[in-house]
């Protein structure tokens, strides 16, 4: 098994978790969600469901491109949407970063992630 292919199950594994956490505790998940957005608890639970589909994908190794695509531009909304705003309340400043950089971090290895397919050979 190939690194790029450990790195794949590796990364889903998270994502995986995070995804079922949406639904666990999607109520206390729904105030985070921009008060612009009707219908807060049918995003968690959209959102859960896109995070456990990018993993089922990446433990798959089916489907990497798109998803590692989509799952970068789903996170990468979080930091505009969710953790800038948060940036500037000096109350919710610090966690706020500390969540943005790590979504970053996630937006960057999803992409990662959708350019190694072409690195793997079929059925690796």
């Amino acid at each position: 098994m190939s690194l790029v292919r450990i790195g794949q199950i590796v990364f889903g594994v998270p994502l995986f978790v995070f995804g079922v956490m949406h639904f666990l505790a999607g109520g206390d998940m729904a105030g985070m969600v921009p008060g612009w957005l009707p219908g807060a608890l049918f995003w968690v639970y959209l959102t859960g469901l896109a995070l456990m589909a990018a993993a089922v994908a990446l433990f798959l190794g089916r489907y990497v491109f798109p998803a590692g695509v989509g799952l970068a531009v789903l996170v990468g909304s979080f930091v505009l949407t969710i953790h800038l705003p948060g940036m500037m309340d000096p109350e919710t400043a610090q966690m706020a970063m500390t969540n943005g950089l790590k979504d970053v971090a996630i937006v960057g290895a999803a992409l990662m992630a959708a350019g190694s397919v072409r690195f793997l050979a079929p059925g690796a």
